[in-house]
Formats: C-alpha cells, sequence, structure tokens
C-alpha cells in the first residue's frame, strides 16, 4: 500500500466503494480538489502543481491497492492535503525573496462554487460539528489573507474541517496530531477568520461603498474619495516583479487616495470595469488594449478598510476583458 496514504484510513466516513469506479469518476473529482489546494496554497498555479502530483500518485498505485481504498474521493483529497501541507512550508520560504508585495490570486465569485460540500454523511457530521465557522463557497481575498497569517498546519486543519467537513480524527492523521491537538489547531484557526470578520458589512453595502470609490477615484475628486476611506485605510499591491508597484503597503486615506488618484491622473486612458469577485464588487483596470489588474476591497463601517490590487499578469489569467 502507499505509504503516503493508508487506504484504511482514508474513508472520511464513506459507504463504501464502488467497484465500478473508473478513470471518470476519479477525474470527476478534479475541481473539488483545486478548490481544496488553492484554499491551501492561495494561487491557482500552485494549486494545479498539488492536483497533478495527487493524480501522479493515484496512478502509481498497482490495481489492487486502488482496489483496497474504499472512497476514491476522500483518498485524493486526503494525499492532496498532505502535499499542500508539505508545500506551504517552502511557498512561504519563496514569498520572501518575492519581488514586492505578495498577495493570494483573486478569484471570480463562482469559480468554485459547490465544491466545497462535505464527504461525509449527515450522520457523521452531527457526531463532530463543533464549532464550525460558516464559509460559503467563495474564496475571498479576506479570507485567503487571514489564511496566509495560520500556520501550514493550521491552516490545513481549518480548510478541511471548516470548509470540506471532514472530522478531526482524519485530520489528525495529516498534519501529524492528535485529534485533541487538531482541535486546538481549529480553534486558533477560527480566532484569525473572526478577528477578520468582526465588522462585516452585507454585499449590497460592500458595494455601494466601493461603487463610490470607483466614482470619487475616476472622477478626481479627493474629498469625496478620502469619505469613504476608513483613516487607517491599507492599500497592497502585487506586482509580482512584471509591473513596477508600490513596494511597501501603503497606509491611511490620505495616501492611499493620493496614490491612487495620481496613478489615475499619469494614465489617463485607464478605466476601471466591474467585476463580480469573491470580495463582492471589484474593478479590472484596463486601456483600450489590455487588462493591467484588478482591484478587490474590504469594507467595514460604510468605509473602505483594504483594497488589494492585483497587477502581477501570472495571477489574472480568470480575468479577460469583456
Amino acid at each position: 500500500m502507499s505509504e503516503d496514504v493508508p487506504a484504511e484510513s482514508a474513508k472520511f466516513g464513506g459507504s463504501g466503494h464502488d467497484e465500478s469506479q473508473d478513470l471518470d469518476s476519479v477525474m470527476a473529482e478534479r475541481h473539488r480538489l483545486l478548490s481544496l489546494a488553492f484554499r491551501m496554497m492561495g494561487t491557482l498555479a500552485d494549486a494545479e502543481d498539488v492536483v497533478q502530483e495527487t493524480y501522479v500518485r493515484w496512478y502509481r498505485l498497482e490495481p489492487e491497492e486502488r482496489d483496497e481504498i474504499a472512497v476514491p474521493a476522500a483518498w485524493l483529497m486526503r494525499v492532496a492535503s498532505r502535499i499542500s501541507l508539505d508545500l506551504l512550508g517552502s511557498a512561504r520560504a519563496r514569498r520572501e525573496t518575492y519581488v514586492g508585495q505578495w498577495l493570494p490570486e483573486p478569484v471570480p465569485a463562482d469559480l468554485f462554487s459547490d465544491t466545497a460540500k462535505p464527504l461525509l454523511n449527515s450522520s457523521n457530521l452531527a457526531i463532530d460539528p463543533l464549532d464550525r465557522v460558516t464559509l460559503d463557497d467563495a474564496v475571498s481575498m479576506a479570507l485567503l489573507t487571514v489564511l496566509e497569517a495560520m500556520t501550514p498546519a493550521e491552516r490545513v486543519t481549518f480548510v478541511l474541517h471548516d470548509v470540506f467537513g471532514v472530522p478531526f480524527d482524519e485530520i489528525a492523521g495529516i498534519v501529524g496530531r492528535s485529534a485533541a491537538a487538531t482541535r486546538q489547531l481549529a480553534t486558533s484557526a477560527r480566532r484569525h477568520v473572526r478577528r477578520g470578520r468582526r465588522a462585516q458589512v452585507s454585499p449590497h453595502q460592500h458595494d455601494e461603498v466601493v461603487r463610490a470609490f470607483r466614482d470619487a477615484a475616476v472622477g478626481g475628486h479627493i474629498e469625496d474619495l478620502l469619505r469613504v476611506l476608513a483613516p487607517h485605510v491599507e492599500l497592497r499591491v502585487d506586482g509580482g516583479g512584471f509591473v513596477n508597484a508600490a513596494p511597501q503597503v501603503i497606509r491611511g486615506s490620505d495616501h492611499v487616495a493620493r496614490w491612487f488618484m495620481g496613478v489615475l491622473r499619469k494614465q489617463p486612458a485607464l478605466r476601471l470595469e466591474r467585476r463580480e469577485t469573491a470580495d463582492g464588487l471589484g474593478y479590472v483596470i484596463r486601456d483600450e488594449e489590455r487588462r493591467h489588474g484588478l482591484a478587490t476591497f474590504d469594507v467595514s463601517d460604510e468605509c473602505v478598510t483594504h483594497v488589494w490590487l492585483m497587477l502581477n499578469p501570472t495571477k489574472l489569467t480568470n480575468w479577460s476583458l469583456d
């Protein structure tokens, strides 16, 4: 049996192995695995690497080894989680040498729709409901930046349990901790998430504030722009070494307003086109010929508290010009 994941432990509460399981049914899990790996890694390129390696390990199994696996979908999820855990350490090291500020990749609101459904049946979920944070399928920049602040073990535990409904005794084998220690990892991870969600606003309120930001910035009205920016607002720009970008976090409403409006004054051909992002309303920044970036926003108390500006072209592949 593969040393990575013993077949008998890769059940996640499943109801048995369908002997007619074939390549199509295994490959049907690809989108769910990509959703899982993206939440773990923060970029689609890294997530694709995780999924590819997961399938490589599946195909390396002998036929009799595959036959022993009760729930192939659970086996694939477990292996992808362990690969992600292994890669998160090296990913953090790479980000320390990244040119400029590193941001997770912004994705469309519906990219991973219906992928965060637990593999477990309802009776198993009833046994282990422990204080899960309620999340939808959208993978917002707000959530991804919180995940970045977690340790690799916290991140893997939170994503598996609170997003995908995997019980702690299964996660313990992945992260190499006891079930009790794994519960503590989840508790710590939830504290990070709840701190980031204390002053959530409704989607309608979010989009109203973001529209006001856009109108003020494009109109050149700095007083109006200052009114929709929180005093402690932060702007982070990821150019990835491909584009000249602010190398440090820009903090404070006056600095953010002047930086953003200065860019628009220097490049009058730029326009902001609305897009539905996982954070709510955002804007593709473009001219007549090409897409330059994507701006997403976090809103609290009727003010913008964070602006994330993605200019790295390798993290904009899901954002076409309509």
